[in-house]
């Protein structure tokens, strides 16, 4: 496993909610990592930690190998990928998100 990966697993194991997205809670850079945000925030998350995969390239391609997933962003609650916006506001709608925010 290289360094990323590595680095990758302990961010996802040790923190419970942490969205890797293009720029940050504040200043998202995509339409995409701004609707995961308001999603989060809609559930009542107020501690999730990010990652802003467009300061490092490393990482930016590191997460996309680690869950096999092509796009940005990708949500992980306690460790395990949830997947990505489009999954997100499906479980939003069908509460699936708050549920499993709430438990986590």
């Amino acid at each position: 496993m290289s360094d990323v990966q590595t680095w990758i697993k302990d961010t996802v194991t040790s923190t419970p909610v942490v969205l890797f997205m293009k720029g940050t809670a504040q200043f998202p850079q995509c339409g995409f990592s701004g609707r995961a945000i308001q999603l989060l925030k809609a559930c009542g998350v107020d501690n999730v930690a990010t990652v802003n995969v467009l300061d490092d390239a490393e990482v930016r391609q590191g997460i996309k190998d680690y869950s096999n997933w092509p796009t940005v962003p990708q949500l992980y609650v306690n460790g395990e990928f949830i997947g990505g916006t489009d999954i997100m506001n499906e479980m939003y709608e069908s509460g699936e998100l708050q549920t499993l925010l709430k438990n986590g």
